[in-house]
């Protein structure tokens, strides 16, 4: 099948984010089935979603890994001109939710397969498939957990978000928190009987913000990120149910975003000592959780680059501030870099598409690998 016709197929299985991924995942073992490849299945704890890894070639020899997620955010068929879960072809546009982010990659690896069966392979080609990007890439880290036992440590890995084809070299990191306070609950006629959940908050939201302002301006930076720094932000806050109610809880979601070479936990310490003590200032409880949490990619895989570059044809771009899986791969010991086909700027929107040629740059890298591996 043409990626087209394999992205068809992906689309319309509405694999959303936070959900059940046996549909998608199924659908991906059946097409690599249909050419004899088994994949090995790597659950996480939800007990509903599970990771896929495919082996081309000698498992026990170092080889690339292609990695992608399976999972796409929400659409509200409201913001789109055409069923987001229906891929619309006109024009060489394809359209439908996950088309660019990332579907159309994974609809490559799979047109790739019967190709690379076909190659003496001298070191593997690696299919991955992760659950849960884009809530903070909770899924692929119970891959790479198990990866030791599937095959050889890898060369590199190359994930597939959509980058214009262009290699990227590194990105920032993040962690996202729900910080809070629980209070006493009353009549707001008498305060002195209750305790406000929501002055604590806003002390804490205003320090996060003072924080901010500091990381902007502070020793810590990096001219290969715009900005060039870390960067904090309260984005949620929630509290109280009624002026005349002593509001006893207020949440906050904040996340931190860090250029290479600058620990979270370090930025972050800050944050949750004055939360403990404006705690114990107030007579309060404190809420902590956090939601998602994925590691910078520092730009230090020179080796990796040079491949990425001669399989793509352009130079790589030094840096992104969104995050992506390549960071944890990193992580693990796997050096990783991204390249792939679309553009970012289409991703999470309405009528978010793709294009033939997109997909049709991408395989050509694809096959460019293919012979690189044969050597």
């Amino acid at each position: 099948m043409t990626p087209p016709a394999l992205l068809a197929d992906l689309v319309a299985i509405p694999s959303v984010c936070g959900t059940p991924n046996g549909p998608i995942a199924g659908r991906v073992q059946a097409m690599l089935a249909a050419h004899g490849v088994p994949c090995h299945v790597a659950p996480g704890p939800e007990g509903d979603r599970v990771n896929l890894f495919a082996t081309i070639g000698p498992a026990d020899r170092p080889g690339i890994v292609l990695s992608g997620h399976m999972d796409v955010v929400p659409a509200d068929p409201a913001g789109w001109t055409s069923d987001p879960f229906r891929l619309a072809q006109a024009g060489g546009r394809l359209t439908g939710r996950g088309a660019v982010d990332m579907k159309g990659f994974l609809a490559c690896m799979i047109a790739m397969v019967p190709d690379y069966l076909a190659l003496p392979l001298q070191r593997p080609v690696h299919l991955a498939f992760s659950y849960d990007e884009e809530l903070g890439c909770r899924g692929v880290p119970h891959l790479l957990d198990r990866i030791g036992q599937y095959c050889a440590p890898p060369m590199g890995c190359i994930v597939g978000e959509p980058s214009d084809m262009q290699p990227v070299l590194s990105h920032k990191g993040k962690v996202a928190l729900e910080l809070g306070f629980t209070g006493v609950g009353g009549h707001s006629s008498t305060p002195a009987l209750g305790a406000n959940a929501i002055y604590p908050a806003a002390r804490l939201a205003a320090m996060a913000g003072d924080m901010a302002a500091a990381l902007a301006t502070g020793p810590v930076q990096d001219a290969a990120f715009d900005p060039p720094h870390s960067t904090l932000q309260v984005g949620t806050i929630r509290g109280g149910s009624g002026v005349n109610i002593i509001p006893d809880r207020c949440t906050m979601e904040l996340e931190l975003r860090t250029i290479p070479g600058q620990a979270a936990d370090a930025v972050l310490a800050a944050l949750m000592a004055e939360q403990d003590r404006l705690a114990a200032e107030t007579g309060t409880g404190t809420i902590r959780r956090e939601l998602s949490r994925y590691p910078a990619l520092a730009a230090d895989n020179a080796d990796l680059a040079a491949l990425a570059a001669r399989l793509s044809g352009q130079t790589p771009r030094q840096s992104v501030s969104y995050g992506t899986e390549a960071g944890l791969f990193a992580r693990a010991g796997i050096p990783a870099i991204i390249c792939g086909p679309g553009s970012i700027t289409r991703a999470h929107k309405p009528d978010e598409y793709i294009l033939e040629s997109e997909l049709d740059a991408c395989m050509t890298m694809l096959r460019a690998l293919g012979s690189e591996l044969c050597g």
